[in-house]
């Protein structure tokens, strides 16, 4: 996935109801209808919100006759968390030295209380 296409699907997922919609998702496929029916929002709201997340590759639409379930699809989301995970050594490194700076400054006060 280049970036232009994490772009997508983080963009997507910045999204409440976007973000809502997948984690039904997540419980298998459903028609629009059904998606829709939690939120608040006209029909072409929904549509709306759901090309963005077809856009950005995390669900498909298929026809069944009269049906056009949409489903979740997990590679984009797999490849944005491995784009995360790549910087969680930065982040715990980062975490490392300031635990380390804590306790340095704390011996201190420690020191400076028994004086």
């Amino acid at each position: 996935m280049d970036d232009d296409g994490l772009s997508l699907v983080f963009g997507a997922l910045a999204d409440p109801t976007r973000r809502a919609i997948l984690a039904r998702l997540a419980e298998g496929p459903a028609p629009v209808t059904e998606l829709g029916r939690p939120f608040d929002i006209s029909a072409q709201a929904v549509s709306k919100h759901l090309k963005v997340l077809e856009r950005a590759g995390l669900i498909s639409r298929t026809r069944q006759g009269q049906w056009r379930p949409c489903r979740l699809e997990a590679a984009p989301l797999e490849r944005a968390s491995g784009w995360i995970e790549q910087y969680r050594a930065v982040w715990e490194d980062s975490l490392g030295r300031l635990e380390h700076e804590i306790d340095r400054i704390r011996g201190r006060q420690d020191d400076a209380t028994h004086d």
